[in-house]
């Protein structure tokens, strides 16, 4: 009688664990997510995780690459489609009150979130310098449309572009802390009515 042979070993989906991983991390934030928590999410132990991924920091980084691409590309996609910085900027709030509270995922944003309370100088770093760059591209577009005059001559675009990161901070701890979707909607036509005068036309 033939000895029955054992199955094969269910082979590793990286990708898989990689996105359960950046959910983690997008829920609880870096500091507060430990090695325990991401091999108990994962299914695999500690030795496994640090093969696959290296050590958290790294597994952090890879997470939030793939978040921004996957997840929070809509500010990037606005600005490079939408023809005037009035378009962009209120595609983008709208878009945002919708994205911090899609169903099925954690509210926010994990790039504003994810680096709060961290005692990590690298990550607070590498997620300050992105909210950062997101506040140039913006600046960017409403510097162009200063130029083009479609805005006010006096309009300070460092300062109207950090108005918008704040809104967008705001929105996403505010959907966090449960607001709904029409609610963030709502806070995102309010916000747009302190744009200058002269894009009204465009509106």
């Amino acid at each position: 009688m033939a000895t029955p042979t054992r199955g094969r070993p269910r082979k590793f989906d990286r990708d898989a664990a990689l996105d359960k991983a950046l959910r983690l991390f997008w829920r609880q934030g870096y500091e507060a997510t430990s090695i325990s928590d991401l091999t108990g999410e994962l299914g695999i132990g500690a030795p496994s995780l640090y093969a696959a991924f290296g050590d958290k920091q790294q597994l952090f980084n890879e997470s939030i690459e793939v978040y921004v691409n996957q997840y929070a590309g809509f500010a990037a996609r606005a600005l490079a489609e939408e023809p005037t910085a009035w378009d962009a900027v209120a595609r983008t709030l709208r878009e945002a009150a919708l994205e911090y509270t899609e169903p099925g995922l954690p509210n926010g944003c994990m790039v504003i979130s994810a680096g709060i309370n961290t005692t990590n100088p690298e990550v607070a770093a590498m997620l300050e310098a992105m909210r950062t760059a997101n506040v140039t591209a913006f600046a960017e577009r409403i510097g162009v449309d200063i130029t083009a005059g479609r805005l006010p001559a006096d309009t300070d675009a460092r300062v109207l572009a950090r108005y918008i990161g704040v809104v967008m901070q705001g929105m996403s701890q505010s959907a966090r802390d449960g607001a709904s979707r029409d609610e963030l909607r709502q806070v995102a036509e309010l916000a747009l009515q302190v744009w200058p005068k002269s894009g009204a036309a465009e509106r």
